[in-house]
């Protein structure tokens, strides 16, 4: 089969390669992949940021999400059959959308919606369960405040309707070009940050996902209340990000703040999850 692989780590170009298709496993189905999503985590990947997570080996298939047709089933799976549509984000430690195919265990995978296409399906996975297990991690009732930062971009996209359907009051900032498209998600506060810092506008906020980095975490220590939640999607688990959250507890008047960065799941979690969040599509 046909395979884009990162073989140089020096290089960020793919290669297209003729690989062996991959054997299905027992509790596994081997997917037609019909379409693959291009995201920051590939990246993130081809750089080297993940490899205290998982320490790739080269060359590697890339690729972290997909949509596709089931092909063959395991002899132990059982919930899917040959012809289902079907979509996920692929476990972190078996990647490779970026295939004519891929064998992955049926827990990471589930039935598409049948509104959409391939390629709207599999744009979904990785953006949206990232926005749902920060959910998770916050644990967020309706009623409560959340701040994304940089709410404008793909993350955003997913997260504020699923945050509106949660029963969230969510505020955002970001280029004020953006704001009527934003706010049509369902935004309630838009902060142009070319007119006014957030930091002025905003404080005691429950909840701030965080989507820029670790130079954005004091202005949004600054907005968070007491015992809040503040989860990062951009720092490493390194010794400097580790420094910098260091230095900004020991300076800060908060308690019980919980810093999550670089949520890892296991493919149950992921079929739970993806499956809830076909019913939250259909019910906004």
């Amino acid at each position: 089969m046909k395979a884009a692989l990162f073989t140089n780590k020096n290089d960020k170009d793919l290669a297209s390669k003729d690989i062996l298709t991959p054997v299905c496993g027992d509790h596994e189905v081997l997917i037609t992949i019909k379409a693959a999503a291009v995201n920051p985590l590939d990246l993130l990947i081809m750089n080297g940021d993940i490899k205290l997570i998982v320490p790739y080996s080269l060359p590697l298939v890339m690729g972290n999400e997909c949509a596709g047709v089931v092909k063959q089933v395991g002899k132990s799976a059982s919930r899917f059959k040959v012809g289902d549509h079907i979509y996920g984000r692929l476990p972190l430690h078996h990647i490779g959308a970026f295939a004519q195919y891929i064998s992955v265990s049926e827990d990471a995978m589930a039935l598409m919606p049948t509104y959409l296409s391939f390629e709207e399906a599999a744009s979904v996975p990785l953006t949206a369960l990232t926005a749902m297990q920060a959910f998770a991690v916050m644990h967020v009732k309706a009623g409560d405040s959340l701040f994304i930062s940089g709410g404008t971009g793909s993350l955003g996209a997913m997260a504020i309707p699923i945050a509106k359907h949660l029963g969230l009051h969510v505020y955002t900032n970001g280029n004020g070009e953006n704001e009527v498209r934003v706010r049509a998600l369902g935004t309630e506060k838009f902060i142009d940050y070319k007119k006014e810092n957030y930091v002025n506008v905003l404080s005691n906020v429950d909840h701030v996902l965080d989507t820029l980095g670790d130079r954005e975490l004091p202005n949004e220590f600054a907005i968070l209340k007491e015992g809040g939640h503040l989860v990062s999607l951009r720092g490493m688990p390194n010794r400097r990000f580790a420094k910098r959250m260091g230095n900004l507890l020991e300076n800060s008047c908060f308690l019980a703040l919980r810093i999550v960065n670089s949520i890892v799941w296991l493919p149950k979690s992921i079929r739970r999850m993806i499956s809830s969040l076909c019913m939250k599509m259909v019910s906004s």
